[in-house]
């Protein structure tokens, strides 16, 4: 373990944040991080518990507890406090492809069930993980290590998020040929387009997608398949194929005024929005700009809040967000224990940033859109919302909500970001390789299984699951890789925990 009394003897402690006025200036990452020396204090406070719930990856109460990766926590937090450095980062890239990208954008599952959490505050495992991964690159630890034998078989995968780039990353170390297609001119799927700069930077990806393909793995951007190529196509020139082209079709609001000028869908206005920084630095002007603009946010997830964050650097007027749940407890619910995730309200960043932009917080809960309203130019003015009432259906026993009679009020806007979540993939491709597809559109296969009902494709992801966390597309890459490498090979040596 660490140091046996660490965890008393050292407080949490973990990167500063710059200040939100001073951060929203740019699109930059915005974290001063420990120094070496405190972050291996911070490792020092690990307890290596008989249990360890951190990696577990357990579900509890319906949610995940613990690292779905099943991340090797206790031995490389042990390793970082004796200054082992390069040690630490083999443990954790044995189980995770890309810390790079979870340890800026994982919401730490593996701290809300550190069992020093239980009673105190839990070890910065996430913090950790950043320090292991950027000293590796530093140190030339992560540099490119080829596979010394390649197997001859070919692997076509589709899609380049976390659970693509992570299928073929773990099938290229295994010696097959892989080449990973993309419809968007550049690689990381969500990862670059879904996810802001200012959480995770863009060079970041790049740097481990050159690192891939120093190691083998062939990359082709601006290539749809199902449209601009057949799947025909890769069937016939690949051993297999896997679809990992996540769930992209965005859950839309049907109500009088939709077709108003100025309403997006999230997904769409981040990626314009990133595309356009990457570009030109904003230069060429294709995204939405809010700039002086009334912004309302339809949606309280994680994508709402980049939208928050996205609207106030470019100058909004103002910002709201319009949630349909209840504000969630500020503490722990006594039906929430511990090691189950905790449902408290989190304020992130972007709400951060509104509070000190605007002097409130942006959120408006148990309330939903009754109507967009349009100038006589059909261009969006204002967006009508009513109060929600939360009962349980006698019937069911679920959780039911109900218009609360005379609560309407109205909001000025000139500009709305659909936030609401996503549907399923997208039907252009699964029509194209075939594949048959659940109520919910996802990619349907055998139960714990990645192998769809087409011979030789198989499925990963977002894409097969839904909607869910960068660190759960990882793990899902890894085990479909497995199973790929089976089907070729009739057996299979990678290393899944």
């Amino acid at each position: 373990m660490g140091k046996p009394t660490g965890f008393m003897e050292y407080a949490r402690r973990v990167s500063k944040d710059v200040s939100p006025k001073q951060r929203i200036q740019n699109f930059d990452e915005f974290h001063v991080h420990l120094t070496m020396e405190e972050q291996q204090e911070q490792g020092a406070r690990c307890m290596d518990c008989g249990v360890p719930f951190c990696q577990s990856g357990m579900t509890l109460g319906g949610m995940t507890s613990g690292c779905p990766l099943h991340n090797l926590v206790p031995e490389w937090n042990d390793l970082v406090y004796t200054g082992n450095w390069e040690q630490a980062y083999y443990r954790l890239h044995k189980t995770n492809n890309f810390p790079e990208f979870t340890s800026r954008v994982c919401p730490a599952l593996c701290e809300a069930a550190c069992t020093c959490g239980l009673n105190g505050d839990p070890v910065s495992t996430k913090e950790n993980e950043y320090a292991i991964i950027e000293n590796a690159y530093e140190k030339g630890y992560a540099s490119a290590k080829p596979p010394k034998v390649r197997t001859g078989k070919k692997v076509a995968v589709v899609g380049s998020g976390p659970s693509g780039l992570a299928v073929a990353d773990q099938l290229n170390k295994r010696g097959h040929l892989v080449t990973v297609f993309e419809r968007a001119d550049r690689i990381g799927g969500l990862l670059m387009y879904g996810i802001p700069n200012m959480k995770l930077e863009k060079h970041i990806i790049d740097r481990k997608i050159r690192v891939m393909e120093e190691e083998g793995v062939t990359f082709v951007t601006g290539c749809d398949i199902g449209r601009t190529v057949k799947a025909e196509k890769l069937l016939k020139e690949f051993d297999r194929v896997v679809l990992c082209c996540g769930s992209s079709q965005p859950r839309d609001i049907s109500v009088p005024g939709r077709d108003a000028k100025g309403i997006y869908f999230a997904v769409d206005f981040l990626s314009a929005n990133t595309k356009s920084l990457l570009d030109s630095g904003f230069a060429d002007q294709k995204y939405a700009d809010t700039k002086d603009k009334n912004v309302v946010i339809i949606g309280g997830g994680d994508t709402g809040n980049d939208c928050v964050g996205t609207a106030i650097r470019h100058g909004a007027k103002s910002v709201t967000q319009i949630e349909m749940m209840p504000k969630a407890p500020d503490t722990r619910a006594d039906s929430n224990p511990w090691p189950q995730w905790p449902k408290v309200c989190k304020t992130d960043y972007g709400q951060e940033e509104a509070i000190a932009v605007y002097g409130r917080d942006p959120r408006i809960y148990e309330s939903t859109v009754k109507e967009f309203v349009k100038d006589k130019n059909g261009n969006l003015k204002a967006v009508r919302i009513v109060s929600l009432t939360w009962e349980k259906d006698a019937g069911t026993g679920r959780m039911i909500s109900k218009e609360t009679v005379g609560s309407e009020k109205t909001l000025d806007a000139e500009i709305v970001l659909i936030a609401a979540g996503f549907l399923g993939s997208q039907k252009y491709v699964t029509d194209a390789f075939h594949v048959a597809v659940d109520d919910r559109t996802n990619v349907r296969t055998a139960a714990g299984r990645f192998a769809t009902g087409v011979d030789r494709v198989f499925t990963a992801g977002d894409m097969h699951t839904g909607q869910s966390l960068v660190v759960k597309a990882i793990r899902q890459g890894r085990e479909c890789a497995r199973e790929v490498d089976e089907s070729l090979m009739g057996y299979t040596n990678l290393y899944v925990q």
